[in-house]
C-alpha cells in the first residue's frame, strides 16, 4: 500500500491549537519538570520514571542539539532564553492558530499577545469559572453585599460584553464538583451556594455544586446568543481532580437538555480514561466534538495511539480535533504537535490497513482532524500567505458561520412510530428541513396516533380525530445518513403541540419522563437490548396472484440457513454499524425463513431508537433484494413465532446495580434488581397491552413456544415470560439482567419501554418482592402458576384495572391506546384472516 499521500498530509498539515494555556516567564517558579508530568509535589519527584517523560524529554533535547539529560536540557534553556527556545519550539511545530485558555493562575504568565511573537494569531478562549472568581473578588461599594441578581448582572453582562471578542467559552466544573450538571438547578440552591462561596476563605475559589450548575447554565445561555462553543474539561488532569466524576456520561442531563441542543460542546483531553465513552457521546449526540490535547502527548505511545483509536471507534472523524494543550513551556506545544502528528499517522495508517479508509480518505481525514474541524467549530477564518520561509497568519481573523450544506443530501425522511406500533414518516427537502423543519416542525394530525393496524384512521374511543394538529420536532441528535440508498438522511421526530411544548401522546416523551422519574426518585438509569426475530419472504406468482412464502425451510441455528442469506446480512450488519448500531450475534431460527439478529444494550432511548432504524434497515435491504421481511408475531399459524425479546438492566453511576455485589441476594440480583423485577411481573398482565398489542400477538404467546405464557419468572428458564440471564463473562451464580420475552415487532419501542419502566418503578416504591423462581416448564404446574391473557381482550381488562399506567404515563394517552386496543379487537374477531396483511405493516 502506497501511503505516500498520506505521509504528505501528515507532514504538511497546517495545524490549528485550539486548546492552549499561557507561556510564563524564564524566571517563573514553576519547575520544568512539570512541562512533562501532570503530577505535583512530591509527585513531581516519580516522573522521570515514566514512558512518556522519557521519551518527550529525548525529543526535546533532539529539537535543542542538547545533552539527553533533564539537566543537559534545562541548561539549555538557561543559556538560549525564552525567545529562542519558543522560535524554536513553534518553527518545527508549525502552528498557525492557538486559542488560549488564560485561567490558569500561572506565576509569571506572559499576556496573550506576547505569544503573536511567535505565532501572528492567538485567540482567547474565556474560562467561565475564572470569570465568576474575579467578579466575587471585587470589592463591592461600602454597604453593599453580593446577591444573585447583582452576580448575574456582572457575570452575564461581562460574558456579552467580551461575545464577539472571544472564540469560545470553556469549563473546568469537573476539578470542582464533577460533571454531572443541574441544568435546573433552583434559585434557591443557586442563591444559598453563592452563599457557600461567600463564606469561604478569601480569595474566592468556587466550588459549591449548585452554584456552579447555575453558572454553567448561564453561560451556556450566552454561548448560544453569540454562537459560542464550550470546551468541556474531561477525564485526567492535577490531582485535586476527582476522575470518577469527569466522566462525559455524567454530562447526560445538559446533553438531553433541548434548550442547549444547539449548543456545540468540546470535550477536552480524549476524556481519558473514558475516551470510549466520549467516542459514544460524539457519535450519538450532534452537538459533541472531541479533542485529544493532553492525552497526546502525556501518554505512553501505545496510550496515545489507543486512546485516539478509541475515539474514532464511534465518533465521526468530523468531530475529533488536535491540541496541544501547550501551556507554561514553549515545548509542550512542539511535544503536542510532533506526536501528535506521529499518532495521527499511526492510526490512519492502521484504518487503511484494516479497510476502514482508502488512503485519500485518511488523507482528507488528516487535515480534518489537524485543522479544518477545528476551523468550522470555532468559526475561523484565516487567510494564510507565504512570506519568505515562515508561513504567515493574516491578522484579520474572525468568527465565520460554517455552511452547514450537505451538497450530497437531497432529501430527509422525518420517522415516528404511532400507537399501534407502526413506524411511519413524511419526506422534507434538505433545504426546507434546514430553513424550516428544524426549527418549527412539520404539520401532522391528531389522528395519526389513533391509528391501527388495519386501517389508516383514527379509531373510536382514543378522543383523536382529524380535528387538530401538531408537530413532528425532529431530535438531531438521532439525524443519521440513510446506508441503503444515496442522497437522503432519517431522522425521528419528538411530538410537539408547538416548538418546544411536548404532546401528551408523544411515545419518544412518555419514556423520556418515566426514565426521568427513574433518575429522579433513585438515581438510576434502565439499560436496553433487544433481539430481532423477522422472517424473510419471498414473492411468487399463484393463479396470476403475488403471494409471499418463507425464504428457506432450514432448521434453527443451520449453517446452510445462514448461507443462503449471507448476502443479505453483508449489507445489513455495516449498514448497521454505520449508523452506530451494535450487532452481537446473528443466526437462523426455528421458523422456515426465520432469523434473529441481537443488538448491543444502551440506554433504553437509544435502545428504542436503535430497534426503529433496524427495522427499517432489514425491511429495507430486504426489498432492494426481491424480498420481504417481517417482524409481525405469528406469520404462519402453524410455525413458530417472532418476538422482539428485551434484555434490561440498570445502572448508576456508571455500574450495573441489577446485578448483586457481595452476597446480597438469593437469586444473584441486587435488592433494587429484584424490586424492579417484581413490579413488572406484577404488572405483566397489563404490560402486555403494550407489548403485544395486536390480536395475532397472543397466537405466538403459547405454551411450550419459550414465548412466556405464564405469569412466574425464572433462571435461565426460557418458557417464563420474564428470564435472568447469566451471559458468558459473568461470575457464576449471579445476573447482569433479565428477560422480557412477551415483546414482539408491532409493540412500539418506546410505549413497550415505558410501561416496563413504570412497573418497574412501582416495584421499587412499593419494595415488592418475587416469588420462588420457576425452574420447569410452567405449563406441567396447573394450578400453581397462573396463566397470562390468553388474547388481548384480556390484557386490556387487565389494563383496565391497573392504575398505575395512568399515573406515570398519562390518562390521555392511555385512553388512545385502550381506543385502539379495542378497535384491533373488533376488527379481527370479525376478519379471521386479516392477520394476514399485517406483513406488509410490521
Amino acid at each position: 500500500m502506497d501511503l505516500t499521500e498520506l505521509k504528505t498530509a501528515v507532514e504538511e498539515a497546517e495545524l490549528v491549537d485550539a486548546h492552549a494555556h499561557n507561556i510564563v516567564a524564564a524566571d517563573s517558579t514553576i519547575p520544568f519538570i512539570s512541562c512533562f508530568s501532570e503530577a505535583t509535589g512530591d509527585a513531581l519527584s516519580y516522573a522521570p520514571h515514566s514512558l512518556s517523560f522519557k521519551r518527550n524529554l529525548k525529543d526535546v533535547a533532539e529539537l535543542y542539539g542538547s545533552e539527553k539529560t533533564l539537566h543537559g536540557v534545562e541548561e539549555y534553556r538557561r543559556l538560549a532564553g525564552l525567545q529562542a527556545i519558543s522560535l524554536a519550539c513553534f518553527k518545527a511545530a508549525r502552528i498557525s492558530v492557538i486559542l488560549i485558555d488564560d485561567g490558569l493562575r500561572f506565576d509569571k504568565k506572559l499576556d496573550i499577545d506576547w505569544h503573536k511573537n511567535f505565532t501572528p494569531v492567538v485567540g482567547q478562549i474565556l474560562r467561565i469559572e475564572y470569570l465568576a472568581e474575579e467578579i466575587l473578588n471585587e470589592e463591592l461599594p461600602s454597604g453593599s453585599s453580593w446577591t444573585l441578581d447583582l452576580f448575574t448582572e456582572k457575570f452575564v453582562g461581562k460574558l456579552k460584553s467580551v461575545g464577539n471578542k472571544i472564540f469560545g467559552l470553556k469549563s473546568i466544573a469537573a476539578y470542582r464538583c464533577g460533571l454531572e450538571i443541574n441544568t435546573n438547578v433552583t434559585r434557591e440552591d443557586a442563591e444559598e451556594g453563592l452563599a457557600d462561596v461567600l463564606r469561604a476563605v478569601q480569595p474566592v475559589r468556587i466550588s459549591n455544586k449548585s452554584f456552579i450548575d447555575f453558572i454553567f447554565t448561564r453561560s451556556l445561555e450566552v454561548a448560544l446568543l453569540f454562537d459560542l462553543p464550550m470546551q468541556i474539561h474531561t477525564g485526567f488532569g492535577d490531582k485535586d481532580l476527582d476522575m470518577r466524576l469527569s466522566n462525559p456520561l455524567h454530562l447526560r442531563d445538559v446533553l438531553e437538555d433541548k434548550r442547549f441542543s444547539k449548543c456545540r460542546m468540546v470535550l477536552l483531553h480524549a476524556s481519558y480514561p473514558f475516551s470510549k465513552e466520549a467516542s459514544y457521546l460524539a457519535s450519538i449526540y450532534p452537538q459533541v466534538y472531541l479533542d485529544f490535547g493532553l492525552a497526546v502527548p502525556k501518554l505512553s505511545v501505545h496510550g496515545m495511539i489507543s486512546s485516539v483509536k478509541e475515539l474514532l471507534e464511534l465518533a465521526p472523524i468530523k468531530k475529533v480535533m488536535f491540541s496541544t494543550d501547550g501551556y507554561a513551556f514553549p515545548e509542550t506545544f512542539y511535544l503536542g504537535a510532533k506526536k501528535a502528528r506521529e499518532v495521527v499517522f499511526s492510526v490512519l495508517r492502521d484504518a487503511c490497513t484494516d479497510g476502514d479508509l482508502s488512503v485519500p480518505e485518511a488523507a482528507e481525514a488528516a487535515k480534518d482532524i489537524f485543522s479544518q474541524n477545528a476551523i468550522q467549530f470555532y468559526k475561523i477564518n484565516y487567510t494564510v500567505k507565504s512570506s519568505g520561509s515562515n508561513n504567515y497568519v493574516s491578522p484579520d481573523f474572525v468568527k465565520v458561520n460554517s455552511n452547514d450544506s450537505e451538497n450530497d443530501v437531497s432529501l430527509v425522511r422525518v420517522i415516528w412510530g404511532d400507537t399501534s406500533g407502526q413506524q411511519r414518516c413524511r419526506v422534507v427537502p434538505k433545504k426546507r428541513f434546514n430553513d424550516v423543519a428544524i426549527k418549527n416542525g412539520i404539520g401532522l394530525t391528531f389522528a395519526s396516533m389513533g391509528m391501527t393496524s388495519f386501517v389508516d384512521g383514527p379509531a373510536d374511543e382514543t378522543n383523536l380525530t382529524g380535528v387538530g394538529e401538531i408537530r413532528l420536532m425532529p431530535d438531531l441528535s438521532t439525524k443519521r445518513k440513510i446506508p441503503w440508498v444515496e442522497q437522503e438522511e432519517m431522522v425521528l421526530a419528538d411530538m410537539h403541540l408547538k416548538p418546544g411544548e411536548a404532546w401528551e401522546y408523544c411515545p419518544r416523551e412518555a419514556l423520556r419522563r418515566v426514565s426521568k422519574i427513574l433518575k429522579d426518585d433513585f438515581n438510576l438509569d434502565m439499560n436496553a437490548g433487544f433481539e430481532n426475530e423477522f422472517f424473510l419472504l419471498k414473492g411468487i406468482l399463484r393463479d396470476g396472484r403475488e403471494e409471499f412464502i418463507p425464504f428457506d425451510s432450514t432448521p434453527y441455528c443451520s449453517a446452510s440457513a445462514y448461507d443462503s442469506a449471507s448476502y443479505l446480512f453483508h449489507e445489513i450488519v455495516p449498514a448497521l454499524h454505520s449508523l452506530n448500531i451494535t450487532v452481537e450475534q446473528l443466526h437462523a431460527e426455528a421458523g422456515k425463513g426465520q432469523f434473529e439478529m441481537v443488538l448491543g444494550h444502551t440506554a433504553c432511548m437509544h435502545a428504542a431508537d436503535n430497534l426503529i432504524y433496524t427495522r427499517e434497515v432489514i425491511r429495507a435491504i430486504a426489498r432492494k433484494r426481491g424480498l420481504l421481511a417481517t417482524f409481525m408475531p405469528k406469520y404462519a399459524l402453524d410455525d413458530i413465532g417472532s418476538g422482539a425479546h428485551v434484555h434490561l438492566s440498570l445502572w448508576q453511576n456508571g455500574t450495573n446495580v441489577f446485578t448483586a455485589s457481595g452476597g446480597s441476594s438469593r437469586h444473584g440480583m441486587s435488592k433494587i434488581g429484584e424490586e424492579f423485577m417484581a413490579g413488572v411481573l406484577h404488572h405483566l398482565p397489563a404490560i402486555l397491552a403494550f407489548i403485544a398489542p395486536i390480536p395475532n400477538s397472543y397466537d405466538r404467546i403459547q405454551p411450550n413456544t419459550w414465548s412466556g405464557a405464564y405469569k412466574c419468572w425464572g433462571k435461565e428458564n426460557r418458557e417464563a415470560p420474564l428470564r435472568t440471564a447469566c451471559p458468558p463473562g459473568i461470575q457464576a451464580g449471579l445476573v447482569s439482567n433479565f428477560e422480557v420475552k412477551s415483546f414482539d415487532g408491532c409493540a412500539n419501542p418506546h410505549l413497550g419501554l415505558a410501561a416496563i419502566l413504570a412497573a418497574g418503578i412501582d416495584g421499587l416504591r412499593n419494595h415488592l418482592h418475587l416469588p420462588e423462581p420457576v425452574d420447569t416448564n410452567p405449563s406441567g404446574l396447573g394450578a400453581e402458576v397462573e396463566r397470562l391473557p390468553k388474547s388481548l381482550s384480556e390484557s386490556l381488562e387487565a389494563l383496565k384495572e391497573d392504575n398505575l399506567f395512568a399515573d406515570l404515563l398519562g390518562e390521555k394517552l392511555l385512553v388512545a391506546i385502550k381506543g385502539v386496543r379495542k378497535a384491533e379487537i373488533d376488527y379481527y374477531s370479525k376478519n379471521k384472516d386479516a392477520y394476514k396483511q399485517l406483513i406488509y405493516r410490521y
